[in-house]
């Protein structure tokens, strides 16, 4: 188990981590999900020793570090035990593949050359690299390079897995191909590990929990179902996945969208405010002729994509919306047509209208 508590970062005025507390289960991946300024890589590098951090503690397996206070010993210490995957992949250019693999349990694991030899030739086999193990960096596409440091990272049989960013500088395809290596040898390996992306996919694809950051907090933290289907806030929203966002108000229990399309809501809390804002997945929508029941809108454009239809509408002059259906499940509804949308309630969330925090129930 890896504690973090009450972790502080500051870079002169500017507060970059704002006391994060994190839990990371044995065997776990947990991904540290985040745009670019949410302090998520300040957080790893903090981790690591590579920035020292202004408060906070971290307990690993029952070692406990303040640190802002950490010595040199406990850094050595906890770095042994720590394996670090980087955005750049930080190979060594005069060294071949092999020889990267083989440095760390040669230097820091004082192992004889040839056990080290052969140990890192597993690990290469391990991430598909065997029939490369004589190359060099620059003799290696950016997937292969990964691949390397990769298994120079697991190879030390580190208790915990640091990945900043490890896919971030490989194509659409190499990603897809890399973080399902990735996941395969950390089930294999049992690696607990703390990934760092920006990329909400890879987070859902790759993790068992998603720690979603956003100016130096996280806003929430859960199994990437709970916060696709249960965000926590407007922000968590509209960050994982796609959502579109409808006023509405709360009368007792029921959502009033303005036009006489009313909708029941078990699934509010007690406390819920009048004023609220709905947020719909794109997928969640129902389309339906403008003469039944719903949200009035206009069809104004669509796109075709394989398995799926997205509708682009707007509500009103100005409120823009996407709508997405399987494309075998209807005809195609042209560009110009006014339809009404319909919700279903136990699926949508609803975030209070001036917090814009969830006024959904927990456990639901």
């Amino acid at each position: 188990m890896l504690e973090i508590r009450n972790l502080r970062k500051a870079f002169g005025d500017l507060q970059v981590l704002k006391g994060i507390d994190l839990d990371v289960s044995k065997g776990d991946v947990v991904a540290i999900l985040g745009a670019s300024g949410s302090g998520k890589t300040t957080m790893l590098r903090c981790l690591n020793f590579l920035e020292k951090a202004d408060d906070g503690t971290m307990s690993f397996d029952g070692q406990r570090v303040e640190l802002a206070h950490v010595t040199r010993a406990q850094v050595n210490a906890l770095r042994r035990r720590t394996g670090f995957v980087f955005q750049n992949y930080n190979l060594f250019a005069n060294k071949t593949a092999l020889q990267n693999v083989t440095e760390g349990l040669i230097v820091a694991r004082k192992m004889p050359r040839r056990q080290a030899d052969e140990i890192a030739r597993a690990a290469l086999v391990r991430v598909g690299m065997a029939d490369r193990a004589d190359y060099y960096p620059n003799q290696l596409s950016g997937g292969q390079q990964q691949r390397v440091a990769l298994a120079r990272a697991i190879v030390i049989q580190p208790e915990v897995l640091l990945m900043d960013e490890p896919l971030s500088n490989l194509d659409a395809k190499l990603r897809v191909e890399m973080r399902n290596v990735i996941k395969r040898i950390q089930r294999q390996v049992g690696i607990t590990t703390v990934y760092v992306t920006h990329d909400q996919e890879e987070a859902l694809a790759i993790s068992d929990r998603i720690a979603v950051m956003h100016g130096g907090v996280i806003q929430q933290i859960g199994t990437p179902k709970h916060i696709y289907q249960r965000p926590a806030n407007e922000f968590v929203s509209s960050f994982i996945g796609l959502s579109n966002f409808v006023d509405a108000e709360n009368e007792n229990g029921t959502l009033d969208f303005g036009c006489g399309y009313r909708v029941p809501m078990s699934t509010l809390r007690p406390d819920a405010g009048r004023k609220v804002c709905v947020a719909v997945r794109p997928e969640e929508f129902l389309i339906r002729s403008a003469e039944e029941p719903g949200i009035p809108a206009t069809v104004r454009s669509s796109v075709f994509l394989g398995m799926t239809q997205h509708y682009f509408l707007t509500l009103g002059e100005e409120k823009e919306i996407e709508v997405v259906v399987p494309s075998d499940r209807s005809d195609l509804i042209p560009d110009g047509e006014k339809v009404s949308l319909q919700i279903v309630a136990d699926k949508v969330n609803v975030f209070d209208g001036e917090s814009r925090a969830t006024v959904i129930r927990e456990g639901v």
